[in-house]
């Protein structure tokens, strides 16, 4: 199970977990918001990351 919490997604990936378009995911990622880091030209996000993320914007809404 660690192995796949820590997977590494691309922003495509991270914003069909989020529901949220890429451009989006990665200005979150620019300022800060999701935990991100670049490869090359490209973010990636660790998968626990990015439910960790979710969990929290949810809480947020249901607040």
């Amino acid at each position: 199970m660690a192995e796949r919490d820590d997977a590494l997604l691309n922003s495509r990936q991270a914003a069909e977990m989020l529901d949220l378009s890429p451009d989006t995911v990665n200005e979150l990622a620019r300022k800060r918001s999701l935990p991100g880091m670049k490869r090359g030209r490209q973010w990636r996000f660790r998968r626990r990351d990015v439910a960790f993320f979710k969990r929290r914007l949810q809480d947020q809404v249901a607040a």
